[in-house]
């Protein structure tokens, strides 16, 4: 509200306001000068009108106040215009990494052009979400080449035996659940003595290509390509595929993750008709690689 709206200026001296005329040709008896009329008073009216926008505005101003606070605190599915529909992904635990032993630098640093993983590569392993039930044969610890191997078809199991026996990896070690939906996920990852061993497995294996090994119960796999996060994470890089249909007795989503001197084999299979579902798998994938990288 402006000034001039909320008081009004006293109007000048009458005497002073009247422009001078000619004095008339005789003069009245002098009589009592009358007292010169104070500056007009606003209407009530106004006053009140003024008093009762004052409050009004103020009324608003809190009103509005205590809504942006509310909207401000509140959760956004509490507020149904700013509602989050539930997109399908899991609630995995605040992740950290794990501490390097002194004087080991962290992979894709310039301090280590090696890209060597020197953490425990068991504390590299993604946990299992809440709601998971625990496989208890991948619990995160140490794995023997022969259960990984068993993860294929058999017909590319001897493939993959001669490349292991001439790369020689260091560890596997692996961790698998079981979500309410039946969803299996599994993780393996695999260090090499070299970043120069991981990536000749990958290119032997053709990781990225129709003529990549399968996994067991798989049909044909195609590349997703909804997967657009090929390398979000630094120093890592994935290739991610998914079960064609139709499928078998269960849909599988599979992806291998190169990172320095380690490779990691991500699935994620659902029994029955329905595909296992794409977000918590993307999810499931990023995180790991963000573990790695």
């Amino acid at each position: 509200m402006t000034e001039q709206q909320t008081a009004a200026p006293a109007p000048a001296d009458p005497a002073e306001a009247a422009p001078p005329t000619a004095a008339p040709p005789t003069v009245a008896p002098p009589t009592a000068s009358p007292a010169v009329p104070d500056a007009p008073r606003p209407p009530r009216r106004a006053l009140r009108a003024v008093a009762r926008w004052t409050a009004a505005l103020l009324v608003f101003g809190g009103l509005g106040t205590g809504t942006a606070l509310a909207i401000t605190s509140a959760e956004r599915t509490d507020v149904p215009g700013l509602a989050t529909e539930d997109d399908g992904r899991w609630e995995y635990p605040q992740l950290s990494l794990p501490a390097l032993p002194a004087g080991s630098p962290r992979p894709f640093t310039d301090a280590n052009n090696a890209e060597i993983h020197h953490a425990d590569l068991r504390k590299l392993l993604l946990p299992a979400p809440a709601g998971a039930t625990p496989d208890k044969t991948l619990d995160g610890g140490w794995v023997k080449p022969e259960r990984f191997l068993a993860e294929y078809r058999a017909e590319d199991r001897d493939e993959l035996d001669q490349i292991l026996v001439d790369t020689s990896p260091r560890h596997i070690a692996a961790r698998g659940w079981t979500m309410p939906d039946g969803t299996r996920a599994r993780i393996y990852l695999v260090r090499f003595n070299s970043t120069a061993f991981a990536t000749y497995v990958r290119d032997t294996l053709r990781l990225g290509f129709p003529e990549q090994p399968q996994l067991a119960g798989v049909q044909v796999t195609e590349f997703d390509k909804a997967a657009t996060f090929s390398r979000a994470v630094q120093g890592v890089a994935t290739y991610v595929h998914t079960e064609q249909a139709p499928h078998g007795a269960a849909h599988t989503r599979q992806a291998y993750s190169l990172a320095g001197d380690t490779l990691a084999l991500i699935v994620h299979e659902r029994p029955g008709k329905a595909e296992a579902a794409r977000i918590p798998f993307h999810q499931t994938v990023i995180l790991q690689n963000q573990l790695l990288g």
